[in-house]
């Protein structure tokens, strides 16, 4: 996922008069502000909302017009009885409006919708939020449909569903209420304290037990990706493809991966205890198993490398550069430029790029990686935005560092990023790839932080592979397949490394052997 990012979002407080009939003269109003990016197929435009919070007395209805082109002509009349009640009491209440209204005459439309402003401050504040998470939706997200539903009326039903709650928890718990009816895991929103969390994870060291993990994407369960080497989790034997059930006795029913992420993490010296289910048969207990795990300084170093020694039939010493990429985070590329350079000086004639168990990252980060081993101006990946227009991002005057032979190492826990940076070399005939069908995850979310600390995760393109190969939900198939086996004893003792007792390691380096004779007959 690669944050993408945007302007922060006015919250200027100003008064003005009063601007609507119904309101009395002496009536002041506060008017939030926010700016939108109004988009079609040709236009931008700028749209103003404004979020109005006013002192009155109603009446036992509460209305919400909203006033656009013929598309959106229409009035809705909110039957919310116990809000009625509360606001026909007679007790002075809040409302607001939001105001959207675009510049071009392409997308001549107004909406005006009045709902009512929570007394509780911490859910006035959520509100905001909400505001800026819909209209984000609304102008990026890659579905134009909204899972053909009205997004416009969505706004309106959870907006009245916020109003009687007290808790900021309750509040954004409504906000991905209303994110989930889109039908995309990937879309979400992020307290302040998980987004904090997940800059931390991305940028450099956290305080945790070393787990990485992902919803899977048809059953929402939560997946074991990887463990960080050396870990607590590691450590405990936990393996990729568990699935995380609960942590400290809660079940994780609805819960998005940043959210259990948040929950495990914590201050060095604590423990968690995770619940953790290996298999299909989820009657019997055996499948089951608890882990108490201690929390640690988790140093998230981006890749781990070495040099594997072996020798040629014909005797010689040669030399195989090893690069295990954990996640792309935002040292990766730098990362990598510098250990190839190092193994170059090395005599290193050939690179294994250990990809599995990878879950991704920064998008950038995966693009930048493949920079570094490709030429030219190859097309690294093709995007399809929500109109359905492709656009290829390509390379500009590329000189890779090596040219030597590569073979890229796949499985079931490699995705995103990870996939388009396989794709990208595999597509471009710069690798061979060895392994498993990869993860399957064809999208791109951009990230944007709101005016309250949180974060907006929005899916806003597809991509396919550079040979236009679709991946979300289908992976990639690497060209040689191996077991996972590790073997008993490796080639040459002399020289061993423990990697060559990796049966995927050895596949690997005989299609390294295969290249390499390739390119002494041409």
């Amino acid at each position: 996922m690669e944050a993408l990012r945007r302007p922060n979002f006015d919250l200027n407080s100003t008064l003005l008069s009063p601007i609507s009939p119904k309101l009395s003269k002496s009536t002041l109003l506060h008017v939030y502000s926010h700016q939108f990016p109004c988009s079609n197929r040709h236009t931008l435009a700028k749209c103003r909302a404004s979020m109005v919070q006013n002192s009155f007395r109603t009446k036992s209805d509460t209305q919400i017009k909203c006033e656009e082109s013929p598309r959106f002509n229409r009035n809705f009349l909110i039957d919310n009885e116990s809000l009625i009640r509360s606001i026909a009491t007679g007790v002075v209440s809040l409302a607001a409006a939001i105001s959207i209204c675009c510049d071009s005459p392409a997308l001549a439309e107004s909406l005006t919708v009045a709902f009512p402003v929570s007394r509780a401050r911490e859910v006035n504040t959520v509100q905001r939020t909400l505001v800026e998470a819909w209209g984000l939706i609304r102008e990026t997200f890659v579905d134009p449909t909204y899972n053909h539903q009205d997004w416009d009326l969505k706004l309106q039903q959870t907006m009245v569903e916020m109003f009687p709650l007290r808790s900021a928890d309750a509040a954004y718990n409504k906000i991905r209420g209303m994110l989930s009816t889109l039908g995309d895991p990937f879309t979400r929103i992020i307290s302040p304290k998980e987004y904090q969390s997940f800059r931390i994870g991305s940028e450099g060291n956290l305080q945790g037990v070393g787990l990485f993990i992902n919803a899977e994407p048809k059953t929402g369960h939560l997946v074991v990706m990887s463990c960080v080497e050396g870990s607590p989790a590691a450590r405990a034997g936990i393996h990729q493809g568990d699935e995380l059930v609960e942590i400290n006795g809660e079940r994780l029913d609805g819960i998005d991966s940043e959210g259990a992420a948040q929950k495990l993490r914590g201050r060095a010296g604590t423990s968690v205890t995770v619940k953790l289910h290996n298999g299909d048969d989820w009657e019997s207990d055996s499948g089951f198993r608890e882990v108490n795990l201690p929390r640690e300084i988790i140093k998230l170093s981006p890749l781990s490398s070495t040099i594997i020694p072996h020798r040629t039939p014909d005797g010689n010493l040669s030399k195989t550069g090893y690069v295990k990429l954990l996640v792309f985070s935002q040292t990766a590329a730098v990362d990598m430029e510098n250990t190839i350079h190092e193994m170059e000086n090395q005599g290193v004639q050939s690179y294994i790029l250990d990809l599995r168990n990878n879950p991704g990252g920064l998008v950038k980060a995966g693009l930048d990686v493949a920079r570094i081993w490709l030429d030219g101006n190859e097309t690294l990946v093709n995007t399809i935005d929500r109109d359905g227009n492709m656009a290829p991002i390509n390379m500009a005057n590329g000189h890779a560092i090596t040219h030597d032979p590569l073979v890229v190492l796949v499985n079931e826990g490699s995705a995103s990023a990870s996939e388009i940076l396989a794709g990208a070399l595999h597509d471009n005939g710069r690798a061979i790839l060895v392994g498993h069908k990869t993860f399957g995850k064809g999208k791109i979310q951009s990230v944007t932080e709101l005016h309250d600390g949180s974060a907006l995760f929005v899916t806003v393109a597809k991509y396919l592979s550079p040979a236009l190969h679709d991946i979300d939900q289908v992976g990639i198939t690497p060209d040689v397949q191996c077991t996972t086996e590790m073997l008993n004893s490796p080639k040459d003792k002399s020289i061993a490394s423990p990697l060559e007792a990796d049966s995927c390691i050895m596949v690997a380096e005989h299609e390294l052997e295969i290249q390499k004779s390739k390119g002494a007959a041409s």
